[in-house]
């Protein structure tokens, strides 16, 4: 399927794209081309091909649950120009 000036043209201003007249026939040209290689996709026997989520066959490895760090509330709250029941308190920004 060729593409014609001015579909590329209208492309071009949808995409919020400047590209000059002496641009436009080198345009229509690769558009056309991949629009051309898209199409042959439609070709593809894919009748047989079961869908799938990822090409390879593989699992994701998973780590155990497991807590790695103890709870350090108090010292990080140290730092804190005011706290609450463990809670940071912060000027109220929003009218």
């Amino acid at each position: 399927m060729a593409l014609t000036r001015h579909e590329v043209e209208n492309i071009a201003h949808l995409a919020r794209l400047r590209i000059s007249a002496d641009e436009v026939p080198g345009y229509v040209e690769s558009l056309s081309r991949i629009i051309d290689f898209v199409a042959q996709l439609d070709d593809a026997e894919t009748d047989k091909v079961e869908p799938m989520a990822h090409p390879l066959h593989m699992t994701q490895p998973l780590r155990v649950d497991a807590v790695t760090e103890e709870n350090q509330r108090e010292l990080f709250q140290t730092n804190a120009s005011r706290t609450e029941r463990g809670l940071y308190l912060v000027p109220k920004v929003i009218e």
